[in-house]
């Protein structure tokens, strides 16, 4: 999933934002309401993880302002205050869930893989399908002609992007920014080493290839003609 963490404490924010990216997860981070807000309402999210107390701009605003533009995306919200009043003025704001500092990170994760596994108000998928390709999204796991494929948290991401864009050229800076979060080129063969290590997990052995390369303009999935 892609998810924001929006706190302004940078060494919880680091903390969250780690631990999420280490279970496969592609993560934003804003240390101030100001840039939460406009991340959250100028991007696409799987889900927020929103900090209540925020300089300028609390999580209370951040959640307001969102709701009413008709952003659906799931908030955790995170509070050092855990008064009943507290939570439901959250609840009310439009949070999905409600958590209290301090707290142990797999608690946040279950409560992350508990609102991933609510219906989407969106009707956003929550499975992606090339040919006989299938990933799920919230069980993280990948399938190809019935035989389930075991990829690392990086190969995970770089198949999603590529899935998410299915039957599009994507090009290696994109890829860079979406699955490295590099904004510069690092003048390595990153992309394509993962691509090769993902095509022989993805292709090798099943007869047709479904992630193709296009010279001199990038990669594309899609199902053989």
């Amino acid at each position: 999933m892609k998810i924001l963490v929006v706190d302004d404490d940078k060494e919880t924010a680091d903390y969250v934002a780690q631990g999420l990216t280490e279970a496969g997860h592609v993560v934003d981070k804003a240390l101030t309401g100001k840039e939460g807000l406009f991340l959250a309402a100028g991007e696409t999210y799987d889900m927020i993880v929103l900090d209540r107390m925020l300089p300028g701009l609390d999580g209370i605003g951040i959640l307001r302002t969102i709701r009413t533009a008709g952003v659906g995306t799931p908030v955790l919200m995170l509070t050092t205050r855990g008064g009943v009043a507290d939570r439901v003025s959250g609840l009310d704001a439009g949070a999905d869930d409600y958590l209290v500092k301090p707290f142990a990170f797999a608690e946040l994760m279950a409560r992350v893989n508990a609102l991933a596994r609510r219906p989407p108000v969106s009707g956003e998928a929550t499975v992606l399908r090339v040919a006989d390709l299938e990933m799920d999204l919230i069980r993280r796991t990948v399938v190809r002609a019935g035989q389930r494929i075991e990829l690392q948290p990086r190969e995970f991401r770089l198949l999603e992007y590529l899935m998410r864009h299915a039957d599009e050229v994507v090009t290696r800076t994109m890829l860079l920014e979406a699955v490295w979060d590099f904004h510069f080129d690092p003048q390595t063969n990153v992309v394509e080493t993962h691509i090769s290590r993902l095509r022989g997990k993805i292709d090798r052995g099943f007869g047709a290839e479904l992630i193709q390369t296009v010279r001199g303009a990038g990669y594309v999935i899609r199902a053989p003609v």
